[in-house]
């Protein structure tokens, strides 16, 4: 790859930069000026790089992947894309020569929190692996206005704000209003017979205007360049300026504000018609308008569409994009002019399907009537689609629940996993757990019938960015034990590390890297949240969305449990234990915010009683976010994925973790289980039901009551949420909760996580062993390297050469 700067280079351009774009000198400028620049400066280079892509790509006839998500969750870009470009050292030494501090100007950079969790997460890792394996790569979303909620925490409840990110994130977007596509939603369908073929026409419809925002995205160590192209929303219809004259200012601009809303933010809550109404209006919407990209790129290069499957494949990353199945279908028809067989050809070997999730609220289904009123031919589509694949799976079963279950129309639904599933080429879970799962319960229909397209695909991470980037303490180890920076392409290369677990000089290094992560932590929390870490505690960690089957409520129980023996026996916590929490909950979801507030008036009780000073703690870290897990990680010490055996699809920050050396409490569930594959029992501390077992016991009748009964401990810990705490606020409601349905087998699994607990202090006192255990994690991790995961895609779903 070559070097697009040196340190003087560098501070030339940033210069001009600021004296083009925003007419000042570095000597004037303010911060965000700066980080305008320098993200101005970086986006040029990357651009040109992408022209260059572009063009070799089209000459050389090349197979392109499409990444189709409604979520991706970049964090910031200004370090990322530095780092890749192999310019990180110059700029921090550039911009300090300019007179500018690089650490602060990189924390005034927003997260681009274009996703709510974990999947969206996973789409940016697997960005930025596409484009270091030089796979040519599109990722597609919307150009939300506002990215997920910023997170405040008011008298220890969650209040949203939203989350304007574009104010300087805008400068890493290239608008490119000559590829705006337009997208038509209602309207009625006229048919017409011409050329011995029937035409179908959407009139009177209503056509919003897609224009693409692309951000350029640059591989490690290439001069590849990828693009996410996010589609923002714009009315066709101008203002009104009959009624703007009349001074009727707000209808003049009714149609160019209903198509704004579709891009204003990260999908609205769907638990009312208006927020269903408007999702879907999403998800056409960014699917139509990515398909029509397509194929018109398509068209420009082969002239014909019947090779399109040879040279594209689009994969959905969760059912959000499943209407690029029918639209396919529309375009590959109406426009044209192919037969439906032919079409369906095409189609069905140009989608594959990933699968996130086993929870049956999360396998979308849309109102019938909905779908035929706002998408009336895509409606048409579906229809057909729903019967032909329902005489498929009549004619294969001859059982009429099977048919029930596998439909895709049924009950006056739309079901769209099982149209991923009838129109995909492949289907796949994200860990080898996840996907038996799909295979024995949720699509065992579907895999009974057609077993060669269920695959599996454990998630990875950008290793260059969760272990190199953010923890330059642990690289260093890393690069000195396993051979130069060789990892940072080959993650497999951190199994050599594993030779050093019986070097006390490696361990007692390890052992003061986390130190000095601990206090740079503890520095960060001070300064942005005003609270004070001690070091010497235990980093106990559990960050993530707020959902019950994460199961941050155990983590709780746990801990008032140890709040208890701590009242009773004062000297039964030798060594300070820090609890640390980082969680959104969904804004309609009032359970999860229930927990939130129980977490801090647990955090408030203990702050405030003398028993505990130096003893335990419990921190919620408001609004989490890429950012700040990027300051976490390399601090964190335990690791908490704790989620009901065979609900977690797989998690990617237990790799994270485990690849910055905390160690893990958790069940056997999603990724956890290839982690234990090649940790074992010795390196991890696990607990609870296996999947199998917390299945039977559902099935048998669970009694949580039992478990209460025979359990003093537990008793007077569900007694604490009753009674309350010092803020005069009960959780009355979350005990009824436990003791009346405990959905996700809390009480179940409570002793043995409190065991667990136990296992895991008691070793951290060995520091010995527990280093140790530390340095396997680290050096067992790189399997979990978003690399290996894409690569896989590449050779087993794709069909794509990679490097």
């Amino acid at each position: 790859m070559t070097v697009p700067f040196t340190t003087q280079s560098l501070q030339d351009a940033l210069t001009a930069k600021l004296a083009l774009n925003f007419g000042t000198e570095p000597g004037e400028a303010t911060d965000q000026e700066m980080l305008k620049a320098c993200a101005l400066v970086l986006r040029d280079v990357m651009a040109l790089r992408g022209v260059q892509t572009a063009k070799e790509t089209k000459k050389e006839q090349k197979k392109q992947v499409h990444y189709l998500s409604l979520e991706f969750l970049m964090g910031r870009s200004l370090m990322k894309n530095a780092y890749n470009l192999g310019v990180l050292p110059e700029l921090k030494e550039a911009l300090g020569n300019l007179g500018f501090k690089s650490g602060d100007l990189f924390e005034l950079e927003p997260d681009a929190g274009l996703g709510n969790g974990g999947l969206g997460r996973l789409a940016a890792c697997y960005l930025d692996s596409m484009t270091t394996l030089d796979i040519p790569a599109t990722g597609y979303s919307i150009c939300y206005e506002l990215g997920i909620f910023k997170q405040k925490i008011v008298e220890g409840q969650q209040v949203e704000l939203p989350d304007d990110w574009k104010g300087v994130g805008s400068a890493w977007l290239l608008p490119k209003p000559d590829e705006a596509q337009a997208v038509h939603f209602g309207g009625t369908l006229r048919e017409f017979w011409h050329d011995g073929h029937l035409h179908i026409v959407n009139e009177n419809s209503t056509t919003v205007l897609a224009v693409p925002c692309d951000m350029v995205v640059a591989g490690y160590d290439t001069d590849h360049v990828n693009t996410l192209r996010l589609w923002d929303a714009r009315s066709t219809r101008p203002v009104d300026m009959a009624l703007f004259s009349r001074g009727e200012y707000l209808k003049a601009s009714e149609d160019e504000a209903m198509a704004e809303t579709i891009a204003k933010v990260l999908y609205p809550e769907d638990n009312h018609y208006e927020g269903k109404s408007l999702r879907l209006k999403q998800q056409y919407f960014f699917v139509s308008a990515t398909v029509q990209s397509i194929v018109t790129k398509h068209l420009e290069t082969y002239g014909t569409l019947k090779n399109f499957h040879e040279k594209n494949v689009i994969q959905i990353n969760d059912t959000h994009p499943a209407l690029v199945i029918p639209e396919l279908m529309r375009i590959f028809m109406d426009e044209a002019g192919m037969n439906w067989d032919e079409a369906w050809d095409i189609t069905s070997r140009s989608v594959a399907y990933t699968n996130h999730t086993v929870l049956s609220e999360a396998l979308e289904r849309w109102p019938q009537q909905l779908v035929e009123t706002l998408l009336p031919r895509v409606w048409q589509i579906i229809q057909e689609i729903a019967r032909r694949w329902q005489e498929k799976v009549e004619n294969f079963f001859h059982d009429p629940s099977v048919t029930e279950k596998m439909a895709i129309v049924w009950g006056g639904e739309v079901r769209m996993a099982n149209l991923c599933v009838a129109g995909g080429l492949s289907v796949n879970g994200v860990s080898g757990l996840h996907s038996e799962i799909l295979k024995k319960d949720v699509f065992k229909n579907s895999y009974a019938m057609e077993p060669w397209k269920f695959t599996n695909v454990t998630n990875g991470i950008d290793h260059r960015r969760w272990l190199s980037e953010i923890n330059p303490g642990l690289d260093g180890l890393v690069r000195d034990l396993a051979g130069g920076d060789d990892y940072l392409l080959h993650p497999q290369a951190l199994k050599k590390l594993d030779a050093y677990a019986d070097d006390a000089a490696v361990l007692k290094r390890l052992d003061e890297i986390k130190w000095q992560n601990k206090v740079k932590f503890a520095d960060y929390a001070r300064k942005a949240q005003g609270v004070t870490l001690d070091p010497n505690a235990i980093f106990d960690v559990q960050v993530k969305r707020l959902h019950e089957y994460k199961r941050q409520l155990l983590n709780v129980l746990h801990i008032i449990t140890l709040y208890q023996q701590l009242q009773d026996d004062p000297n039964c916590i030798t060594r300070p234990h820090t609890f640390l929490f980082g969680a959104k909950a969904a804004p309609g979801y009032a359970v999860a915010k229930r927990i939130i507030h129980l977490i801090n008036s647990l955090a408030d009780d203990i702050s405030h009683d003398p028993r505990c000073r130096g003893k335990l703690q419990v921190v919620f870290l408001e609004n989490y976010r890429v950012s700040l897990a990027e300051h976490l990680m390399p601090a964190s010490e335990v690791s908490q994925q704790i989620s009901t055996a065979g609900k977690e699809a797989s998690g990617t920050g237990n790799m994270k973790f485990m690849m910055n050396g905390a160690l893990t409490v958790g069940t056997l569930d999603g990724a956890n289980v290839e982690m234990h594959d090649v940790l074992g029992d010795e390196n991890m501390f696990l607990f609870g039901l296996h999947a199998d077992q917390a299945a039977t016991l559902k099935r048998e009748g669970y009694v949580p009551q039992r478990y209460i009964s025979h359990d003093p401990q537990m008793e007077r810990c569900l007694n604490a949420l009753r009674k309350g705490f010092r803020d005069g606020v009960s959780y009355e409601d979350l005990y009824q909760r436990l003791i009346s349905q405990d959905e996700y087998l809390l009480l179940a699994d409570y002793r043995a996580y409190c065991d667990a607990e136990r296992r895991m202090a008691g070793t951290y006192e060995n520091r010995e062993t527990w280093n140790r255990m530390s340095l396997h994690n680290i050096a067992r991790s790189g399997i979990f390297a978003a690399d290996r995961a894409v690569a896989e895609y590449a050779d087993n779903i794709w069909d794509v050469p990679h490097r």
